[in-house]
């Protein structure tokens, strides 16, 4: 069965990042979203992302550290928004 949190999290990262010539299906649930160059996303995009995230999923990403774990991969993301209990509700 196909993971919902995480289709939708790389939709939104497509989205969000206007990354043109990527699909979702093929953003690998553990691929790196930063510091690759494949991506080549920098800080501000990090920040429109967390923006994004915080306000569709109703959660809040705080600390730079915190940041940085979160935003580590599609799956690192999945597992912050579950984890923040918040999975099930996305705002829209």
């Amino acid at each position: 069965m196909p993971d919902l949190l995480i289709a939708r999290l790389k939709v939104l990262v497509v989205e969000t990042l206007k990354l043109d010539g990527i699909r979702p299906e093929e953003i690998p649930d553990d691929e790196p979203l930063f510091g690759s160059a494949r991506f080549g996303l920098d800080s501000i995009d990090a920040l429109e992302l967390v923006v994004r995230l915080e306000k569709e999923f109703g959660i809040k990403i705080g600390s730079s550290e915190e940041s940085r774990r979160a935003l580590a991969s599609v799956a690192a993301l999945a597992a912050y928004i579950r984890n923040s209990g918040k999975a099930g509700n996305p705002t829209g």
